[in-house]
C-alpha cells in the first residue's frame, strides 16, 4: 500500500507543478484571470469537484504536442449560490486552449452529466479554436458539443462566457447557448478573422471592430452581457444563475421580499408626461415595481427601444419586456422583435412569468425596415408572446396602436391579465394619423386647419383611444391607479401560481425564422 499511495502522491504533484508560477503570470500578463482562478471563483468555496484532471492530449504525428495534464480544458462540477452546476473552463496556456479529441470529449462528459442531473451548464472559453494537428478528431470533437447543446436547449440552462478567443466554429457552441457573457476588451468571437477579411475582401479590420465585444453587445447582438474584467464578469454570471431554475421542471427561486407588495407608490403618478410625444426611461417604471429596485438587463445596448430583464416581485421571478419610449420613441423594428422573442422563448422555457410594460406607438416605417424584414421578425415576436404558456400579465402605460398593441401581449393573442394606467391610449393608429385620413376634405377646406385639427384630435383620444372603452369591452381587465401596479402584478402572478394551458398536440411550431 505504501508504494501504491507513494504513487498516487507522485502524480498529484506532477498536476500541481504544472500550475506553477509561470502558469499564471503569462494569463495575468494578458489581462486575464488562469482557468482554475476562473472556476474557483465562479463556485463556492471549496465546493468543486474536477473530472479527468489527468486526461493527455491524443498523440498527434503532425505538427506540434505536448505532454501536459487534462489537455487545455479544466472541468467539474460544484455548488453556486448553494445549487449544483457543470462547467467547463479551457485553459489557454495548454495548446492555446485548442479543442482536440480528449478536450472535447471532457466537456462531452460534463454536458451529458448536467444533463441527466437537471443542473446548469456554464462554459468559461478562451480557446485557439480547432486543435489543427489532430484534423478530423477535432471537428468531430465541435460536433459531438454542438449536438449537446442543442439536446439541452430549454431542457437546462447554459451560459457561455467569452474571456478569450473564440473563433470559427467554436462560436456555434455559444451561438447555441441561453446567454453569452464577454469580457471587454480580452475577448472575441468572429466566424473569420481579420486575416481572411484582408484574403478574401482585402478589407483591414482589427480583431476588436471585428469581433470584439463591443460590436456583439451593440450591433450584432450577439453578446447578452459585458463587464470590464474577468472577475466582474464571473460575478454577473452568479448573478444570472440566482434568477434561473436548474432545469425547465423546476419554478425559479423563491426569495423572501424585504417589503410586502401592497405599498403605493405615488412617484408612478408622474412618471409619463402629459404631452403624450414627450419621451421618458421607462426603467423608471421598472425600479419603482420591483423589489428593491434591483434588476438584471439583457442585452441593455443592443436594440434599446426594447427593454428585457430579469427581476423580482414579491419575490418571485419575472421577465420584463417592456418598450422604451426614449429611444426611436419606443416604437418595434427587426432588432427589437428578435431581441424580445428570444428573451420571451427563455422565459417561457424555464417557468419565469412574463410582465409587459406597453408604450409603443407601432412598428418602424421605411423601406429600410421592409426591406429587412420586418414582417417576419415582427412575426417573431408575436409567435413567442402566443406561444409562450408561463403567466403572462400586460400594463399598458401610454400608447398601444394598430399590430404594436396586439403583438405587445394583449389579450387578443393569450395575455392572462391585462391593466392601463389612465393615460394609455389604445386604438389602431395615434390621433394625427387617423385624424389625417379621416377628414381629409374637411381639413384642406377649413379655414384654419390647425384649429379644428386640434378639436378633431381631442374628440378622438376621448372617443377612441379613452382606455375605458377598452375596459368595458373586455379587452383590458382593468384600467387602474399606477400607485397600486406593484399590487396588481403581485396579485395577478399569485393568482396565476396553478395556470395550466392545454395546446394541441405537435412536433413542433414553424417559428418564423
Amino acid at each position: 500500500m505504501k508504494k501504491s499511495y507513494e504513487q498516487f502522491i507522485a502524480r498529484q504533484e506532477l498536476l500541481k507543478k504544472q500550475y506553477d508560477d509561470t502558469y499564471y503570470q503569462k494569463q495575468h500578463q494578458r489581462g486575464k484571470l488562469t482557468a482554475r482562478e476562473r472556476i474557483l471563483l465562479l463556485f463556492d468555496e471549496d465546493t468543486f469537484e474536477e473530472t479527468d484532471a489527468y486526461a493527455p492530449p491524443a498523440t498527434s504525428s503532425f505538427g506540434k504536442s505536448v505532454k501536459a495534464f487534462g489537455d487545455g480544458v479544466i472541468t467539474g462540477f460544484g455548488k453556486v449560490n448553494g445549487r449544483l452546476v457543470y462547467a467547463y473552463s479551457q485553459d489557454f496556456n495548454v495548446l492555446g486552449g485548442s479543442l482536440g479529441a480528449t478536450h472535447a470529449a471532457k466537456i462531452a462528459k460534463i454536458q451529458d452529466m448536467a444533463l441527466k442531473t437537471g443542473s446548469p451548464m456554464v462554459g468559461l472559453i478562451d480557446s485557439g479554436g480547432a486543435r489543427i494537428q489532430e484534423g478530423i478528431s477535432s471537428l468531430d470533437g465541435y460536433a459531438s458539443i454542438f449536438k449537446r447543446n442543442v439536446l439541452s436547449s430549454g431542457v437546462i440552462p447554459q451560459i457561455s462566457v467569452i474571456m478569450g478567443p473564440a473563433a470559427g466554429g467554436a462560436v456555434y457552441s455559444p451561438a447555441l447557448t441561453d446567454f453569452i457573457f464577454m469580457t471587454a476588451d480580452t475577448s472575441y468571437m468572429f466566424v473569420t478573422g481579420p486575416n481572411v477579411v484582408k484574403e478574401v475582401l482585402n478589407e483591414t479590420v482589427s480583431t476588436e471592430d471585428l469581433g470584439g465585444a463591443s460590436v456583439h453587445a451593440s450591433k450584432s447582438g450577439v453578446a447578452d452581457f459585458v463587464y470590464s474584467d474577468d472577475e466582474n464578469t464571473i460575478l454577473g454570471v452568479k448573478k444570472l444563475l440566482s434568477y434561473l431554475p436548474s432545469n425547465n421542471m423546476e419554478n425559479p427561486p423563491l426569495t423572501e421580499p424585504a417589503e410586502a407588495a401592497t405599498r403605493d407608490d405615488e412617484q408612478l403618478r408622474n412618471i409619463v408626461p402629459e404631452d403624450p410625444d414627450k419621451p421618458y426611461d421607462v426603467k423608471e417604471v421598472v425600479r419603482l415595481i420591483v423589489d428593491n429596485g434591483d434588476f438584471l438587463e439583457i442585452s441593455e445596448n443592443h436594440a434599446a427601444n426594447i427593454f428585457t430583464a430579469f427581476a423580482r416581485i414579491d419575490g418571485r421571478v419575472v421577465g420584463i419586456v417592456a418598450n422604451q419610449p426614449k429611444v426611436m420613441a419606443g416604437t418595434l423594428d427587426t432588432h427589437s422583435s428578435v431581441k424580445g422573442a428570444r428573451f420571451i422563448n427563455i422565459c417561457d422555457a424555464f417557468n419565469i412569468p412574463i410582465v409587459t410594460l406597453v408604450d409603443v406607438p407601432g412598428f418602424l416605417p421605411g423601406t429600410d425596415q421592409e426591406h429587412e424584414g420586418i414582417i417576419r421578425h415582427g412575426a417573431k415576436l408575436l409567435y413567442a408572446y402566443t406561444f409562450a404558456n408561463v403567466p403572462k400579465i400586460t400594463i399598458i402605460l401610454r400608447k398601444a396602436y394598430g399590430g404594436a398593441y396586439i403583438v405587445m401581449n394583449s389579450k387578443g393573442i393569450g395575455g392572462d391579465f391585462s391593466f392601463a394606467w389612465p393615460t394609455a391610449e389604445i386604438a389602431v393608429m395615434g390621433p394625427d394619423g387617423a385624424i389625417a385620413i379621416l377628414f381629409r376634405k374637411e381639413l384642406n377646406e377649413a379655414e384654419d386647419p390647425a384649429l379644428l385639427k386640434k378639436e378633431l384630435t381631442d374628440k378622438y383620444r376621448e372617443e377612441v383611444t379613452n382606455p375605458y372603452i377598452a375596459d368595458e369591452k373586455g379587452y383590458i381587465d382593468e384600467v387602474i391607479d399606477p400607485a397600486v401596479t406593484k399590487q396588481k402584478i403581485a396579485s395577478s402572478l399569485k393568482a396565476l401560481e396553478r395556470k395550466i394551458e392545454l395546446r394541441p398536440k405537435r412536433k413542433h411550431g414553424n417559428l418564423p425564422l
